[in-house]
């Protein structure tokens, strides 16, 4: 028996994809629930699993757009055919040549050099492209990176931890540009010293040409373009900037971070100190949490924020809602659980839509000072930046504190000069003295 491999719905706006990877390849034995391609759309991307065990079937290759339920591959189910797989299988541990494969599927289609041969799961890990790039450029042999994504993929996240686990790996060495059976000349300098091989090309050699990759955007590079445009062509666009110390902050974490640990089971960090203000600050400032549409202005009494995440694929911006609701530890388990879903590409369209007001941390990144483009419609949103030690003048004297510039942009149509740069003031208050916003004052 056959069961189809079919592309799932992932929300009402949705209707095609981009097959963007298949994890098994065509022809190999897979068990329910393990991970088979990674479809990508204009908003989310979504790993679609094994629904039985069996020999899969590839019909749809990597690099097609694909609708909404449409048929990209099957798995066979046929226990007589696994019974012959195991069979020939052992067969051919016991060192019988004449046991033959039993048949398998004809191929949906064939790579270029040919089909190449199957691979066992625990032989081989799950890597995707641009992890795999990664790990090339850093000269790291992947099988040795422990996986902990879905079905034993290796994420961004466990390469970055392997780095750090092993700070003393050399990277693989550059291959040179030099031509096959090409001398080498050498040079002496001006100090006698010996010579210097160099990496030369003789010009009679040929005009080596530049290399050129094409490839296409995928659905949420393009998407991210389309709305960074629209912002640009259809906003009046501002931004204000400002300071913040940060000391007050970083010592009440240190202070409290163990209690909160083993209260709630979670850490506790500085945006959730962000989004408390920024809630504050919303309340008195309700134009920063409004939508211009048409000729109207929608006004918001509730504080949907979105908190924007880079994500291996493009940037997402899921939202969490009704903030002002929440507490310090709710607003850290929702910040945890996208981070986690966008690891697991389980991240939903429900989860980006609906926000009225963005945060940006850039300063994960080492960002000291940037410019956020608006998350259209919303016409107001906060960019956080690298926590740096800065000498500023304190009553009188000269001290250092770790000081962090934010900047926020505006919708100047809505919002005047006035109340931007207010509003950001009120933030650098709240985080400033956080027992404001903790006994909301």
């Amino acid at each position: 028996m056959k069961i189809e491999i079919k592309i799932p719905e992932v929300g009402e706006s949705v209707q095609e994809g981009l097959l963007s990877q298949w994890y098994r390849q065509n022809g190999d034995r897979v068990r329910k629930g393990d991970i088979l391609l990674l479809l990508e759309t204009d908003k989310v991307t979504v790993e679609v699993a094994a629904e039985a065990d069996g020999v899969l079937e590839i019909l749809v290759r990597e690099g097609e757009t694909v609708s909404i339920g449409a048929v990209v591959g099957t798995i066979e189910t046929d226990a007589e055919r696994e019974k012959e797989v195991e069979s020939a299988a052992a067969k051919v541990r016991e060192g019988d040549a004449s046991a033959k494969k039993p048949e398998s599927p004809p191929p949906a289609f064939e790579p270029a050099g040919g089909r190449q041969p199957s691979v066992a799961p625990a032989d081989r890990p799950i890597v995707s492209t641009s992890v795999r790039k990664l790990a090339e450029e850093r000269g790291l042999d992947v099988s040795k990176i422990k996986p902990t994504g879905p079905g034993g993929r290796i994420t961004r996240g466990d390469l970055i931890q392997y780095l750090e686990e092993a700070p003393d790996l050399v990277p693989r060495a550059v291959p040179s540009r030099e031509m096959p059976g090409e001398a080498r000349p050498a040079e002496e300098d001006s100090g006698g010293r010996e010579p210097v091989a160099r990496h030369a090309i003789e010009p009679s050699a040929g005009k080596i040409e530049e290399a050129v990759v094409r490839k296409p955007m995928s659905p949420i590079r393009q998407r991210i373009a389309e709305r960074l445009l629209d912002a640009r062509r259809n906003t009046a666009m501002l931004t204000t900037f400002n300071e913040i110390d940060m000391s007050r902050v970083q010592a009440l974490r240190s202070q409290l971070r163990q209690a909160f640990q083993e209260k709630y089971g979670i850490s506790l960090g500085i945006m959730s100190f962000f989004i408390k203000a920024t809630v504050a600050a919303l309340k008195e400032f309700p134009e920063v949490n409004a939508f211009i549409e048409g000729k109207d202005i929608v006004y918001h009494n509730y504080c949907h924020i979105g908190v924007a995440v880079g994500a291996e694929r493009g940037l997402v911006v899921p939202v969490i809602r009704h903030a002002e609701r929440l507490s310090f530890a709710e607003i850290e388990r929702s910040i945890s659980e996208f981070v986690r879903k966008i690891k697991e590409n389980r991240l939903t369209i429900s989860d980006l839509e609906g926000g009225t007001f963005s945060i940006s941390n850039g300063g994960i990144y080492g960002s000291l000072m940037s410019t956020p483009i608006l998350n259209t419609p919303q016409s107001g949103i906060l960019g956080m930046h690298r926590i740096e030690d800065r000498p500023v003048a304190v009553e009188g004297q000269v001290v250092i504190r770790p000081m962090m510039y934010v900047a926020l942009s505006y919708d100047h149509r809505i919002i005047d000069g006035r109340e931007a740069v207010t509003f950001l003031r009120r933030i650098k208050e709240c985080v400033e003295n956080p027992e404001r916003i903790m006994l909301e004052i």
